[in-house]
C-alpha cells in the first residue's frame, strides 16, 4: 500500500509486519519514534509481542539477547551513546550467534555532545560480528528491515540496519508498505536450530579457554564472509516478490564512462546523485557513483571490481578514524592488497549533522578531476572557528 510516513513510523510498520515476539529498547534521540510507535502498536493490539521498556541501552541489549536465546524473534533500536553503552552485549549477541535485528538511527557521538546525524556510532563497532546494512531512503529502510530478519535467522548472525538520524528517521516520504500476507510468505516463522529450553537443557555461552576460543572466532569470521552471498540472494528473492528491495551489497550509477568515481553510504547518496547529474549535464564532467549498502561483511570483491579500472576515486563519508582517515576509505584501499589500486582519496564531511550541499560534492569531483593524487581532507570546515574567532 502506497502511503506517506515518517521514516521512524515506516520502520515500526515494517518491524510489525515481521511479527517479532519481543521488542525492547531504551529511548534515545533520534531513535525514539520507532520504539514509541511499536509500544503503541502493542498497547492497541496491532502487534502481538512482548514490549519491555529497559532501564538503559545495556539493559535493552541484554533483554533481547535473552529473548533470542529462548527462541523469540527479537528486535531493538538505538543511537549514538546508546549503541556504545550496548557494546559489551553487542559482542555477546554476535558471539552467541543470536539473530537479533537492530535499527541504528545514526547519530554523532560525544564529546562534545551532539544529537545530529553522522555515522560514527555504527562504524565504531564494525568489528563486533554484526552484519551492517546502510540505507539511502525510507523505502529502502522498510525493505531492508524485512530482509534483515530473514538474513539474520538464516545465518544465525545479528543484523544492524543503519539509517541516518533525522535525515531519514524524521523525514516524511512516500513508501510502499507490503501487505502482511506478502511478508508472511517471504519471512517464515522463526524456528531456531537451538534455544534455551528447560525441557531440553544445554549450555550457551560457556567459558572457552585458549584451546578452543580461536576456533570459535574463526567460525564467526568465515560465516560472515559467506554472508555476502546470502545477502545478495535474499535481496534478489525480495525483489522477485515485491518488485524492489535494495541493491544487495553495492550499487553503481553512471560509472561506465566516468572520469571520477565518488563513493559513500546512507542518505547522502541522494544528494550525490543530484550532483553527478548536474556535473554531467552542465559541465560535461563524467562522474560516477558507487553506493555501499553492506558495510559488514565488507564487500571487498564487489568494491574491487567496481572501481579497479578507474584512476580517481573519492570517498565522502560522515565518520573518521581519528589519526588516520575515513573508515570506508581505509577498507576500500584494503581491497587492493598486493596490486596497484586507484588513487582513493578520503573526504570527511558532514560530521555532527553539518549540511553537505550539492555544490560541495561537485567541488570535490572537480578537484579530483584536476588533481587525482591520493589525499585525506576535511571539507566544509568553518575557518572562523579554526582560527579561534567564534564571533
Amino acid at each position: 500500500m502506497r502511503t506517506i510516513l515518517e521514516g521512524s513510523l515506516a520502520v515500526a510498520e515494517a518491524v510489525r509486519l515481521c511479527r517479532p515476539n519481543l521488542v525492547c529498547a531504551y529511548p534515545i534521540t533520534p531513535q525514539t519514534h520507532i520504539v514509541e510507535e511499536l509500544s503503541r502498536m502493542v498497547a492497541d493490539g496491532r502487534l502481538d509481542a512482548g514490549y519491555v521498556l529497559a532501564e538503559s541501552e545495556f539493559g535493552a541489549a541484554s533483554i533481547v539477547l535473552g529473548g533470542s536465546a529462548v527462541g523469540g524473534r527479537s528486535y531493538t533500536a538505538t543511537s549514538s551513546q546508546g549503541l556504545l553503552l550496548m557494546v559489551e552485549v553487542i559482542f555477546n549477541i554476535a558471539g552467541l550467534r543470536l539473530p537479533v535485528v537492530m535499527t541504528c538511527a545514526n547519530r554523532a557521538v560525544s564529546a562534545p555532545i551532539n544529537i545530529w546525524n553522522d555515522q560514527q556510532d555504527a562504524v565504531s563497532i564494525r568489528d563486533s560480528g554484526w552484519i551492517q546494512l546502510f540505507v539511502e531512503d525510507n523505502q529502502e529502510a522498510v525493505d531492508t528491515h524485512i530482509q534483515a530478519f530473514r538474513i539474520a535467522e538464516e545465518l544465525m548472525i545479528p543484523v544492524m540496519v543503519c539509517m541516518d538520524g533525522y535525515v531519514l528517521t524524521h523525514t516524511w516520504e512516500p513508501v510502499d508498505m507490503p501487505e502482511q500476507e506478502e511478508v508472511d510468505r517471504f519471512l517464515p516463522p522463526y524456528d531456531p536450530a537451538y534455544k534455551l529450553d528447560p525441557d531440553d537443557p544445554f549450555t550457551m555461552g560457556e567459558m572457552v579457554g585458549p584451546d578452543a576460543y580461536m576456533e570459535t572466532r574463526y567460525h564467526v569470521h568465515m560465516d560472515m564472509m559467506e554472508a555476502r552471498a546470502v545477502i545478495r540472494r535474499v535481496c534478489e528473492e525480495y525483489r522477485g516478490v515485491f518488485g524492489r528491495g535494495g541493491t544487495g551489497l553495492i550499487d553503481a550509477y553512471g560509472v561506465d564512462d566516468a572520469e571520477v568515481v565518488l563513493v559513500s553510504m546512507g542518505s547522502l547518496l541522494g544528494t550525490m546523485r543530484a550532483a553527478v547529474d548536474e556535473l554531467r549535464e552542465e559541465e560535461g564532467l563524467n562522474v560516477g557513483l558507487v553506493k555501499v549498502r553492506c558495510f559488514r561483511p565488507f564487500p571487498k570483491d564487489a568494491i574491487h571490481d567496481a572501481i579497479k579500472d578507474f584512476q580517481t576515486v573519492g570517498v565522502i563519508e560522515k565518520d573518521i578514524s581519528l589519526g588516520l582517515e575515513g573508515t570506508l576509505c581505509s577498507e576500500m584501499r584494503a581491497a587492493f592488497c598486493g596490486e596497484d589500486s586507484p588513487e582513493i582519496s578520503s573526504f570527511i564531511m558532514g560530521l555532527g549533522g553539518r549540511d553537505i550541499t550539492v555544490e560541495e560534492i561537485k567541488q570535490v569531483a572537480r578537484d579530483l578531476a584536476q588533481n587525482p593524487a591520493c589525499r585525506v581532507e576535511f571539507r566544509g570546515l568553518r575557518e572562523d572557528l579554526l582560527n579561534g574567532d567564534e564571533g
